[in-house]
C-alpha cells in the first residue's frame, strides 16, 4: 500500500520560512518523480516544484523561483520543500505527489499517488 504523508505546515509571518517533508512508503521511491502542489481556496491546484527520481533535475513554477527549494533523500524515501521569504499569497494546502520517472518532470500531469496535505498560512 502506497502512502505519502506530509508534515511541517503551520502559521508563519511574511518573510519567514517553513520546511515541508513528505515521507513515503510502499513506493520504489527512486523510480518516481516527486512533486509539491498547492491549492488555495477558490483556486485551482498548481504544481509548485518537482524533483526527478535521482534528484538531479528540478522544476519550479515562476512564482516560487529563488524562494523555494525542493530536495529528496532517497535512502529515507522522503522529499522536502524548503520555503523561504514566504508571502501571504503562498497560503494554501500543500500536497506531495508521485509519478513514474517515464513521464515528463515539468508537467503537472500523470501524478498517481497523493498525500493528504498540510496547511501553510502566511500572515501579513
Amino acid at each position: 500500500q502506497v502512502q505519502l504523508r506530509e508534515s511541517g505546515g503551520g502559521l508563519v509571518q511574511a518573510g519567514g520560512s517553513l520546511r515541508l517533508s513528505c515521507a513515503t512508503s510502499g513506493l520504489s521511491f527512486s523510480n518516481y518523480h516527486m512533486g509539491w502542489f498547492r491549492q488555495a481556496p477558490g483556486k485551482e491546484r498548481e504544481v509548485v516544484a518537482a524533483v526527478s527520481g535521482a534528484g538531479l533535475f528540478t522544476y519550479y513554477t515562476d512564482a516560487v523561483k529563488g524562494r523555494f527549494t525542493i530536495s529528496r533523500t532517497n535512502s529515507l524515501n522522503t522529499v522536502y520543500l524548503q520555503m523561504n521569504s514566504l508571502r501571504p499569497e503562498d497560503t494554501a494546502g500543500y500536497y506531495c505527489a508521485a509519478k513514474p520517472t517515464r513521464y515528463e518532470l515539468g508537467s503537472s500531469d500523470e501524478y498517481n499517488y497523493w498525500g493528504q496535505g498540510t496547511q501553510v498560512t502566511v500572515s501579513s
